[in-house]
């Protein structure tokens, strides 16, 4: 960034850019009709791309005064992944998060960067009835709540996707010279989300060529594939033996999962907003990870911990899907989760066939399964002579109840019965009243 535009008296923006259609024309939005300078930041978050080095030119050729181009994906696995992972963050109980995990991590880089140079504003190019530009915003709003949010999609005035090509065109916006996009696709490290065109007839069969991570399980292997991962502290470590970082596992994993046909799934989904979408994600690493991760728990955490948390990973998965992932309540959870995990080291075994995995085999030097405990063998080291008292103690409350129950309907049974007692006194003629004879003969 030159002198000159370190001191220019113009207010500064910065903008997530990818450098696709909307992005590009919010630049010269942002530039025209709203005065500012435009610093550009574009994340590598593993998303599939042309060159990023080509989105940056692109950003430079429209006379944004910076573009900073940031690697993301360790950040994005090591810091976001992780703590998903720990949390089984399944949205809904369906599909692991994937773009919600992404946003807030884009959204730091955002607010470095108007620190850095100094901007009064940060932009975003999200429509209004999507969840990002809750992300976004929520986000930026908890690291800087100084920073002024600009939406320039759902602020402008240019109508639909025609009236924004012409817009573009006049302003010297680089137009693709194709349109015919008929999904909208969203991808990182973590997989693929995918929707519009058919898929929003929720009728529609997905057509076989939204899946670009995953084979068909028709045309999958007809043998099984076996893989082994390792994990230290809850967070996934080896493939197969093999130590290697957790970017390059989740990249391998993808690969290998993908190739069974696994990680599909076709949903409804109920967004932040308040609508119903239909959604399809290619997941295939995200879902053996934490189907393994599950099982390793099933193994390692005690009873009580385990129950206690299935209910926290929901809890932990709707705050980061409604852009919360700073907030107060989510911060607490993950340092719940993360003591969860301090003895979540050990090896999970996954049968991977035709679009399903299954795991077949788990071990760790923290488990509290007893064989000895759970056999039915003769060396059953289980005393049954105690689960006598047990139930007694435990049941004992219910079964008060249930004694107390039988007494109150037994004694409303006997008051049905029983002859009705005469009044204490008699109404005669006239509305008066007198004591009744019975009384009168005991005076």
């Amino acid at each position: 960034m030159s002198t000159e535009s370190m001191n220019s008296a113009k207010e500064k923006v910065v903008l997530a850019y990818s450098g696709g259609l909307d992005t590009s024309v919010c630049v010269k939005w942002l530039q025209d009709e709203l005065g500012y300078d435009v610093i550009c930041v574009l994340g590598n978050v593993g998303q599939e791309h042309d060159g990023l080095e080509k989105i940056e030119a692109k950003a430079k050729a429209l006379g944004v005064v910076a573009c900073e181009v940031v690697d993301m994906r360790e950040e994005f696995a090591n810091e976001y992944l992780t703590c998903a992972i720990a949390a089984n963050a399944m949205y809904e109980n369906k599909y692991p998060l994937l773009s919600a995990l992404s946003r807030p991590l884009i959204s730091k880089h955002l607010v470095d960067a108007a620190h850095k140079y100094g901007a009064t504003a940060v932009a975003h190019g999200c429509t209004g009835k999507g969840n990002d530009q809750v992300r976004f915003e929520t986000s930026i709003m908890a690291l800087d709540p100084t920073l002024k949010v600009i939406a320039p999609v759902r602020e402008w005035d240019l109508g639909m996707r025609p009236d924004e090509i012409a817009y573009a065109k006049a302003h010297g916006v680089p137009v693709p010279v194709s349109l015919d996009k008929p999904y909208s696709i969203d991808d990182n490290l973590w997989g693929r989300a995918i929707e519009a065109g058919v898929l929003e007839d929720p009728w529609n069969e997905p057509p076989e060529d939204i899946w670009t991570m995953t084979v068909s399980p028709l045309e999958a292997p007809d043998e099984p594939t076996y893989v082994k991962l390792g994990f230290e502290a809850g967070v996934p470590v080896s493939l197969d033996g093999e130590k290697m970082g957790l970017v390059e596992l989740v990249d391998k994993l993808n690969g290998i999962a993908g190739a069974a046909g696994f990680g599909r799934i076709d949903m409804i989904e109920n967004r932040y907003v308040g609508i119903k979408s239909r959604e399809c994600y290619e997941v295939p690493a995200g879902l053996a990870i934490i189907q393994a991760h599950k099982a390793l728990e099933d193994l390692c955490l005690e009873r009580d911990v385990l129950h206690y948390k299935l209910g926290l990973e929901q809890t932990w998965a709707d705050q980061v899907y409604n852009g919360r992932w700073f907030s107060p309540l989510k911060l607490a959870l993950d340092a719940f989760m993360g003591a969860t995990q301090e003895a979540l080291t050990g090896e999970i075994k996954l049968k991977l066939y035709k679009g399903s995995c299954v795991v077949v085999g788990r071990k760790s030097a923290a488990a509290l399964y007893d064989q000895q405990l759970a056999t039915y063998d003769n060396d059953d080291a289980f005393d049954q002579q105690a689960a006598k008292g047990f139930i007694d103690i435990q049941a004992l409350s219910i079964k008060t109840w249930a004694m107390k129950q039988a007494q109150l309907a037994a004694a409303a049974e006997m008051a049905e019965e029983a002859p009705s007692a005469p009044a204490a006194f008699d109404v005669v003629e006239g509305g008066g009243a007198q004591p009744a004879l019975a009384q009168v003969a005991a005076l």
